[in-house]
């Protein structure tokens, strides 16, 4: 088990058939990781953790759950200091994340549920449970 300070469990080690995030080490992310954080610190090449990722002028704070067994989600949480993140910023992030032949969501659940804990912040999500439906390329 990882620190996140009591906060958050670390998750366990994906024993998927279907792949779960990149494998891991993801040497993609550890660069910008950032165990000086309030979440705790996150051990080098697994996907969860607490990243700061530049991005042209601004940085990008990432938290990625990695794959959470308990829940059956993939979940990275990416937020800038005074804006939400741009739809070129979450792809950038997700590629780092997931494999570009890999669907992930984002959702906009009904009012009633909502949860806004944190301003300028969007969420990136993946069922472990099965592929993500989407609808036909003439309907886009």
């Amino acid at each position: 088990m990882g620190g996140w300070g009591g906060k958050f469990s670390a998750p366990s080690p994906p024993n998927f058939e279907r792949q779960a995030m990149r494998h891991e080490p993801n040497l993609r992310i550890d660069q910008y990781r950032d165990n000086n954080n309030p979440v705790g610190d996150s051990p080098p090449g697994v996907n969860w953790g607490f990243f700061r990722i530049p991005r042209q002028g601004d940085i990008l704070r990432v938290m990625s759950s990695g794959t959470a067994e308990e829940t059956g989600w993939e979940h990275i949480s990416i937020s800038l200091k005074n804006r939400c993140p741009t739809w070129e910023e979450m792809c950038y992030v997700k590629n780092l994340f997931w494999r570009e032949d890999e669907t992930v969501i984002q959702f906009h659940p009904k009012k009633s549920k909502y949860v806004n804990r944190f301003p300028y912040c969007l969420h990136i999500w993946k069922s472990l449970k099965a592929e993500h439906q989407l609808p036909p390329d003439l309907c886009v």
